[in-house]
């Protein structure tokens, strides 16, 4: 039996590849509805446009990962890319097009070419979701189960099941293959722009597994997150924005960015962030898009309106948020761990496609072609017989409520050893009564080994930056 849990665009990719072959999808919502896929803006990188290439677009993302992603996966992906846009739009998928018919393309930062896919201006993850669900409700080898996974059984052969719970129900699911693709961390901070429970549950199911995780030093914050008032999840201010010409400005209305206002998201979040901490106002400035703005960014149109602010004429205050997690759950090309019969896709796996820094727009593209592939590997092995499972037993609850001042202070966009140190020994003695605070602590360990700055892991006690791998 195959089981997948999360239903963000990993997941559902997976269940449709792995198609005729029963799976069940475990997704703790309505299907989609509280997965980070849904929120994304940006769009979907893919090298289709006449005067770009595979090979330009690799060259960007590891340019953007500085040094450390793996050049095979790197290859792999991004090779994929142009045949995932074919296959998305045979699933449905509605992307912008220009006045003659054609897919039109964008422009995001540490790009060297218009190649980022749109769906109604601004809301790109919202429509591949859509069109996703939509399959997945009219395939009849998936079964879909609203319930949370707990925790994954294993022996010494592997995988052998699913401890899930559905409101005050809990349930033992028998499985010999099990995929992650719950997402990221973000709920661990105290700000971010993903929901407020992606606090890392996948991860939490792989360490109680005993699944390699790499990377999970680097976390991935975005510099323009709606800086609106009180924490938790925060609006995105997409990078396209920038892209239609956007600047940054303080209150005294310097474009203190210098012209660099699409560099990689490391450099301007730091940037962004170190202009804040001097004690300024830090907004976005769209004004010079004007009227266009409405059309161009529907639902962040929509988002400023409800905070009161009319992007065409007023600048847009923005703050750095916790964004997407590079390192994760190591995996294989067809998505498979450490662990016997245990794969990851999307988010909550460590591919090597993004380094120490991901590139924009490459979450998407990674997440539907590393489902798809895990489906398909997933469904192409003989199943094994069923074992009995053992007796369920209580489980600490995750909580990340007294974890999010810690890591927001000392595993945010600038690092020091003191720092980390403070917050491991806290997340140290929370460790044993809560899972999200077990994964913190692996994060300030990964974080204080590495001893150089290199990408989203900034150190201010660093003496260099480190670009080789």
């Amino acid at each position: 039996m195959m089981i997948i849990i999360g239903g963000g665009v990993a997941g559902l990719m997976a269940a449709l590849a792995a198609a005729p072959h029963p799976v069940t999808l475990l997704d703790a919502g309505h299907l989609g509805e509280g997965a980070a896929s849904q929120l994304s803006q940006g769009g979907m990188a893919a090298a289709i446009g006449a005067d770009d290439s595979v090979a330009l677009h690799v060259a960007d993302t590891l340019a953007a990962g500085t040094g450390l992603c793996d050049r095979a996966a790197v290859e792999r992906i991004i090779g994929a890319g142009p045949k995932l846009v074919e296959t998305l739009l045979r699933l449905g998928v509605r992307f912008d097009r220009d006045k003659t018919g054609a897919l039109a393309l964008g422009l995001e930062a540490a790009h060297v070419r218009h190649r980022i896919l749109h769906a109604n201006g601004d809301a790109t993850g919202a429509e591949i979701m859509r069109a996703l669900v939509a399959q997945v409700r009219v395939t009849p080898s998936i079964t879909v189960l609203n319930a949370t996974a707990r925790h994954i059984f294993t022996d010494a052969s592997g995988v052998t099941g699913v401890l899930a719970v559905r409101g005050d129900e809990t349930m033992a699911l028998p499985a010999d293959r099990v995929l992650l693709a719950t997402g990221g961390i973000g709920g661990l901070f105290r700000y971010s722009t993903n929901p407020e429970g992606a606090i890392g549950q996948g991860l939490m199911l792989a360490m109680g597994a005993g699944a390699e995780l790499r990377d999970l030093e680097f976390i991935q914050f975005h510099p323009t997150a709606l800086d609106a008032p009180g924490s938790g999840s925060l609006k995105l201010i997409s990078e396209a924005v920038r892209g239609e010409g956007a600047k940054f400005i303080d209150e005294t209305g310097a474009h203190f960015m210098r012209g660099n206002d699409l560099a990689p998201r490391d450099v301007v979040a730091r940037a962004v962030f170190a202009h804040a901490q001097a004690g300024h106002a830090v907004s976005l400035d769209a004004r010079g898009i004007g009227a266009r703005f409405a059309k161009r960014f529907p639902a962040i149109h929509a988002i400023c309106a409800q905070a009161g602010i009319d992007p065409a004429t007023q600048p847009i205050p923005v703050r750095p948020a916790a964004h997407y997690h590079m390192g994760g759950v190591a995996v294989d090309a067809e998505g498979r761990t450490s662990v016997p019969g245990l794969w990851a896709a999307g988010e909550v796996a460590r591919t090597g496609l993004h380094g120490a820094n991901r590139l924009a727009s490459n979450s998407l593209l990674e997440a539907a072609i590393c489902g798809e592939a895990a489906g398909r590997g997933m469904a192409g092995l003989q199943a094994k017989p069923m074992r009995a499972l053992p007796a369920i037993t209580k489980l600490p609850r995750p909580d990340a409520a007294p974890l999010r001042e810690l890591m927001s202070a000392h595993l945010g966009v600038l690092r020091d050893e003191a720092g980390m140190a403070q917050a491991a020994e806290a997340f140290a003695a929370l460790a044993p009564a809560n899972p999200a605070a077990a994964l913190c602590l692996r994060i300030a360990q990964a974080a204080l080994a590495r001893k150089t700055s290199v990408g989203a892991h900034a150190r201010a006690d660093a003496t260099s930056i480190d670009k080789a791998a």
